[in-house]
Protein backbone atom coordinates (compact mmCIF):
# COMPACT_ATOMS: atom_id res chain seq x y z
CA UNK A 1 0.00 0.00 0.00
CA UNK A 2 1.19 3.50 -0.73
CA UNK A 3 2.75 4.81 2.49
CA UNK A 4 1.85 8.45 1.99
CA UNK A 5 -1.91 9.15 2.04
CA UNK A 6 -3.25 10.33 -1.30
CA UNK A 7 -5.68 13.26 -1.67
CA UNK A 8 -8.51 10.74 -2.08
CA UNK A 9 -7.51 9.09 1.22
CA UNK A 10 -7.71 12.41 3.06
CA UNK A 11 -10.99 13.41 1.46
CA UNK A 12 -12.60 10.02 2.16
CA UNK A 13 -11.41 10.04 5.78
CA UNK A 14 -12.91 13.51 6.28
CA UNK A 15 -16.21 12.32 4.83
CA UNK A 16 -16.27 9.19 6.99
CA UNK A 17 -15.41 11.07 10.19
CA UNK A 18 -18.66 13.04 9.99
CA UNK A 19 -21.38 11.35 7.90
CA UNK A 20 -23.57 14.41 8.32
CA UNK A 21 -21.02 16.77 6.76
CA UNK A 22 -22.45 17.29 3.29
CA UNK A 23 -19.58 19.57 2.28
CA UNK A 24 -17.01 16.87 3.06
CA UNK A 25 -18.94 14.35 0.97
CA UNK A 26 -19.11 16.75 -1.96
CA UNK A 27 -15.36 17.39 -1.73
CA UNK A 28 -14.65 13.66 -1.92
CA UNK A 29 -16.89 13.08 -4.95
CA UNK A 30 -15.58 16.18 -6.70
CA UNK A 31 -12.02 15.00 -6.19
CA UNK A 32 -12.93 11.49 -7.33
CA UNK A 33 -14.33 12.93 -10.56
CA UNK A 34 -11.15 14.88 -11.32
CA UNK A 35 -8.53 12.35 -10.19
CA UNK A 36 -6.82 10.16 -12.82
CA UNK A 37 -7.64 6.57 -11.93
CA UNK A 38 -6.23 3.28 -13.15
CA UNK A 39 -9.15 1.21 -14.46
CA UNK A 40 -8.54 -2.55 -14.66
CA UNK A 41 -9.11 -4.05 -18.13
CA UNK A 42 -9.59 -7.56 -19.48
CA UNK A 43 -6.77 -6.96 -21.95
CA UNK A 44 -4.58 -4.21 -23.31
CA UNK A 45 -6.54 -1.42 -25.05
CA UNK A 46 -7.38 -1.96 -28.72
CA UNK A 47 -7.09 1.46 -30.27
CA UNK A 48 -9.78 3.67 -28.74
CA UNK A 49 -11.72 0.71 -27.34
CA UNK A 50 -11.26 -0.64 -23.85
CA UNK A 51 -12.79 -3.69 -22.19
CA UNK A 52 -13.06 -3.14 -18.42
CA UNK A 53 -12.67 -6.22 -16.25
CA UNK A 54 -15.97 -6.95 -14.54
CA UNK A 55 -15.97 -8.66 -11.14
CA UNK A 56 -19.17 -10.41 -10.15
CA UNK A 57 -19.71 -9.89 -6.43
CA UNK A 58 -22.69 -10.90 -4.33
CA UNK A 59 -23.94 -7.31 -4.59
CA UNK A 60 -23.61 -7.23 -8.39
CA UNK A 61 -21.05 -6.46 -11.12
CA UNK A 62 -18.16 -4.17 -10.14
CA UNK A 63 -15.36 -2.39 -12.00
CA UNK A 64 -12.12 -1.73 -10.11
CA UNK A 65 -10.07 1.46 -10.21
CA UNK A 66 -7.05 2.66 -8.22
CA UNK A 67 -5.39 5.98 -7.59
CA UNK A 68 -1.82 4.63 -7.56
CA UNK A 69 0.08 1.94 -9.44
CA UNK A 70 1.26 0.42 -6.15
CA UNK A 71 -2.30 -0.14 -4.95
CA UNK A 72 -3.35 -1.72 -8.21
CA UNK A 73 -0.28 -3.96 -8.16
CA UNK A 74 -1.38 -5.53 -4.87
CA UNK A 75 -4.02 -7.49 -6.81
CA UNK A 76 -1.48 -9.58 -8.69
CA UNK A 77 2.20 -10.43 -8.91
CA UNK A 78 1.98 -10.34 -12.69
CA UNK A 79 1.26 -7.54 -15.16
CA UNK A 80 -2.22 -6.05 -15.24
CA UNK A 81 -3.95 -4.39 -18.17
CA UNK A 82 -5.33 -0.97 -17.33
CA UNK A 83 -6.25 2.44 -18.70
CA UNK A 84 -5.55 5.71 -16.88
CA UNK A 85 -8.65 7.89 -17.06
CA UNK A 86 -10.21 10.70 -15.01
CA UNK A 87 -12.90 9.46 -12.66
CA UNK A 88 -15.52 11.48 -14.55
CA UNK A 89 -14.73 9.63 -17.78
CA UNK A 90 -14.96 6.24 -16.09
CA UNK A 91 -18.34 6.86 -14.46
CA UNK A 92 -19.73 8.42 -17.65
CA UNK A 93 -19.08 5.11 -19.43
CA UNK A 94 -20.71 3.17 -16.56
CA UNK A 95 -23.91 5.21 -16.37
CA UNK A 96 -27.24 3.38 -16.14
CA UNK A 97 -25.68 -0.07 -16.61
CA UNK A 98 -26.10 -1.32 -13.05
CA UNK A 99 -22.33 -1.27 -12.50
CA UNK A 100 -20.67 -0.42 -9.20
CA UNK A 101 -17.20 1.09 -8.90
CA UNK A 102 -14.72 -0.36 -6.42
CA UNK A 103 -12.08 2.20 -5.46
CA UNK A 104 -8.71 0.89 -4.24
CA UNK A 105 -10.19 -2.54 -3.48
CA UNK A 106 -7.88 -4.93 -1.69
CA UNK A 107 -5.23 -2.29 -0.99
CA UNK A 108 -6.16 -1.49 2.60
CA UNK A 109 -6.15 2.19 1.69
CA UNK A 110 -8.18 4.67 3.70
CA UNK A 111 -10.15 5.43 0.55
CA UNK A 112 -11.06 1.79 -0.17
CA UNK A 113 -14.76 1.95 -0.87
CA UNK A 114 -17.57 0.77 -3.13
CA UNK A 115 -19.78 3.16 -5.09
CA UNK A 116 -23.06 1.36 -5.81
CA UNK A 117 -24.76 1.90 -9.19
CA UNK A 118 -27.01 4.63 -7.83
CA UNK A 119 -23.96 6.56 -6.57
CA UNK A 120 -22.29 6.17 -9.96
CA UNK A 121 -25.38 7.52 -11.73
CA UNK A 122 -25.59 10.44 -9.29
CA UNK A 123 -21.95 11.34 -9.92
CA UNK A 124 -22.55 11.22 -13.67
CA UNK A 125 -25.31 13.80 -13.25
CA UNK A 126 -23.07 15.98 -11.09
CA UNK A 127 -20.30 16.11 -13.69
CA UNK A 128 -22.63 16.58 -16.64
CA UNK A 129 -21.88 19.75 -18.61
CA UNK A 130 -23.79 22.57 -16.87
CA UNK A 131 -25.63 25.15 -18.92
CA UNK A 132 -23.75 28.43 -19.09
CA UNK A 133 -25.12 31.82 -20.01
CA UNK A 134 -23.30 34.95 -21.07
CA UNK A 135 -24.09 38.23 -19.35
CA UNK A 136 -22.77 41.75 -19.86
CA UNK A 137 -22.14 43.90 -16.82
CA UNK A 138 -19.61 46.58 -15.91
CA UNK A 139 -17.88 46.13 -12.52
CA UNK A 140 -17.67 49.30 -10.46
CA UNK A 141 -15.92 48.06 -7.33
CA UNK A 142 -14.20 44.98 -5.94
CA UNK A 143 -14.06 43.78 -2.33
CA UNK A 144 -13.19 40.71 -0.28
CA UNK A 145 -15.67 37.84 -0.85
CA UNK A 146 -18.16 37.31 1.96
CA UNK A 147 -20.92 34.91 3.04
CA UNK A 148 -19.81 32.03 0.84
CA UNK A 149 -19.96 28.39 1.97
CA UNK A 150 -16.57 26.96 3.05
CA UNK A 151 -17.04 24.16 0.53
CA UNK A 152 -16.70 26.64 -2.32
CA UNK A 153 -13.03 27.43 -1.72
CA UNK A 154 -12.19 23.73 -1.61
CA UNK A 155 -14.19 22.99 -4.77
CA UNK A 156 -12.47 25.80 -6.68
CA UNK A 157 -9.06 24.58 -5.47
CA UNK A 158 -9.83 21.12 -6.90
CA UNK A 159 -10.96 22.61 -10.23
CA UNK A 160 -7.85 24.78 -10.55
CA UNK A 161 -5.52 22.00 -9.41
CA UNK A 162 -6.94 19.72 -12.10
CA UNK A 163 -6.14 22.18 -14.91
CA UNK A 164 -2.32 22.44 -15.02
CA UNK A 165 -0.97 24.95 -17.48
CA UNK A 166 -4.35 26.18 -18.71
CA UNK A 167 -4.11 29.57 -16.97
CA UNK A 168 -1.85 31.43 -14.54
CA UNK A 169 -4.03 32.29 -11.56
CA UNK A 170 -7.67 32.88 -10.59
CA UNK A 171 -9.10 35.32 -8.03
CA UNK A 172 -12.41 34.95 -6.22
CA UNK A 173 -13.63 38.44 -5.38
CA UNK A 174 -16.74 40.33 -4.37
CA UNK A 175 -18.01 42.72 -7.04
CA UNK A 176 -20.43 45.62 -7.34
CA UNK A 177 -21.77 46.26 -10.82
CA UNK A 178 -23.17 49.38 -12.38
CA UNK A 179 -26.82 49.56 -11.44
CA UNK A 180 -26.10 48.41 -7.91
CA UNK A 181 -26.10 44.61 -8.28
CA UNK A 182 -23.69 42.94 -5.84
CA UNK A 183 -22.28 39.47 -6.33
CA UNK A 184 -19.12 37.41 -6.61
CA UNK A 185 -16.79 36.87 -9.52
CA UNK A 186 -13.98 34.48 -10.37
CA UNK A 187 -11.41 36.25 -12.54
CA UNK A 188 -9.14 33.84 -14.44
CA UNK A 189 -5.91 35.42 -15.69
CA UNK A 190 -3.91 34.56 -18.80
CA UNK A 191 -5.94 31.51 -19.82
CA UNK A 192 -4.93 29.62 -22.92
CA UNK A 193 -7.43 30.64 -25.67
CA UNK A 194 -8.52 27.05 -26.28
CA UNK A 195 -9.04 26.49 -22.54
CA UNK A 196 -11.60 29.23 -21.90
CA UNK A 197 -14.64 27.03 -22.56
CA UNK A 198 -13.42 23.98 -20.62
CA UNK A 199 -12.32 26.17 -17.69
CA UNK A 200 -15.70 27.88 -17.54
CA UNK A 201 -17.38 24.46 -17.45
CA UNK A 202 -14.98 23.20 -14.76
CA UNK A 203 -15.71 26.24 -12.59
CA UNK A 204 -19.45 25.77 -13.04
CA UNK A 205 -19.12 22.14 -11.97
CA UNK A 206 -17.02 23.14 -8.96
CA UNK A 207 -19.67 25.63 -7.89
CA UNK A 208 -22.28 22.88 -8.18
CA UNK A 209 -20.22 20.56 -5.97
CA UNK A 210 -19.98 23.36 -3.40
CA UNK A 211 -23.77 23.43 -3.05
CA UNK A 212 -24.28 26.77 -4.80
CA UNK A 213 -26.15 27.39 -8.02
CA UNK A 214 -23.71 28.08 -10.87
CA UNK A 215 -25.51 31.35 -11.59
CA UNK A 216 -24.45 32.77 -8.21
CA UNK A 217 -20.86 33.44 -9.31
CA UNK A 218 -19.76 35.17 -12.49
CA UNK A 219 -16.64 33.98 -14.34
CA UNK A 220 -14.49 36.31 -16.40
CA UNK A 221 -11.23 35.83 -18.28
CA UNK A 222 -8.66 38.63 -18.22
CA UNK A 223 -5.08 39.34 -19.20
CA UNK A 224 -2.63 40.32 -16.48
CA UNK A 225 -2.29 43.71 -18.17
CA UNK A 226 -5.97 44.56 -17.60
CA UNK A 227 -6.25 47.72 -15.42
CA UNK A 228 -8.72 46.02 -13.08
CA UNK A 229 -6.37 43.14 -12.19
CA UNK A 230 -4.48 45.01 -9.44
CA UNK A 231 -7.71 45.85 -7.62
CA UNK A 232 -9.01 42.30 -8.05
CA UNK A 233 -5.77 40.80 -6.74
CA UNK A 234 -5.74 43.11 -3.72
CA UNK A 235 -9.26 42.12 -2.66
CA UNK A 236 -9.62 38.53 -3.84
CA UNK A 237 -8.67 34.99 -2.78
CA UNK A 238 -6.06 33.59 -5.16
CA UNK A 239 -5.85 30.12 -6.73
CA UNK A 240 -2.62 29.41 -8.60
CA UNK A 241 -2.81 26.96 -11.50
CA UNK A 242 -0.15 24.21 -11.43
CA UNK A 243 2.47 24.43 -14.20
CA UNK A 244 1.95 22.38 -17.32
CA UNK A 245 3.52 18.92 -17.06
CA UNK A 246 6.73 18.34 -18.98
CA UNK A 247 5.96 15.83 -21.69
CA UNK A 248 8.77 13.62 -22.94
CA UNK A 249 8.81 12.67 -26.64
CA UNK A 250 7.36 9.22 -27.14
CA UNK A 251 6.48 6.94 -30.02
CA UNK A 252 3.89 5.15 -27.90
CA UNK A 253 0.25 5.56 -28.98
CA UNK A 254 -1.86 7.92 -26.90
CA UNK A 255 -3.64 6.27 -23.99
CA UNK A 256 -7.40 5.83 -24.43
CA UNK A 257 -9.24 8.80 -22.96
CA UNK A 258 -6.24 11.15 -23.10
CA UNK A 259 -7.89 13.12 -25.92
CA UNK A 260 -11.13 14.74 -24.63
CA UNK A 261 -12.45 14.80 -28.19
CA UNK A 262 -12.08 11.00 -28.46
CA UNK A 263 -13.39 9.37 -25.26
CA UNK A 264 -12.76 5.64 -24.90
CA UNK A 265 -15.52 3.23 -25.78
CA UNK A 266 -16.35 0.36 -23.44
CA UNK A 267 -16.87 -2.98 -25.08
Amino acid sequence: MTAVPTPLDSAHAAMQSDPGDQAAAMRFYHLLADTPLLLLLEQEPDGSQIAPRVFDLDTGPVLLAFDTVERMGMLSDGPLAYAELPGRVIVAQMARQGLALGLNFGSGATSETLLPPEAVDWLVEMVATPALREVEAVPQDFFAPTNLPPALTGALAIAVGSAPGLARVAYLVGVRYGGGRIGHMLAVLDAHPDAVGPLAQAVAQAIGFSGLDAAEIDVTFLNSSDPAVLRIADAGISYAFPPAPIRKPSVQPAAPGSDPAKPPRLR
